[in-house]
């Protein structure tokens, strides 16, 4: 896959799943509520890892400053 999330991206992303992870597993923990935190605080984070969002490559928008090449295997 080719990266299409910038740095500063990625960065807010994490910021994000964190504070989601905190409200959920600390602030409402034992709730629905704070369950449900925790689930969606997983997207943030897998896609700051991963440095790809789907929702970015159908809108066709790019925050990477780094040209990706794809590799020919």
């Amino acid at each position: 896959m080719i990266a299409n999330m910038g740095l500063f991206d990625r960065l807010i992303r994490l910021l994000l799943a964190a504070v989601l992870l905190y409200l959920g597993l600390v602030f409402y923990a034992q709730t629905a509520l704070g369950i449900g935190l925790a689930i969606v605080a997983l997207i943030p984070l897998l896609t700051a890892v991963v440095g790809v969002c789907p929702l970015y490559r159908l809108l066709g928008i790019r925050t990477c400053s780094i040209k990706n090449s794809s590799s020919n295997l």
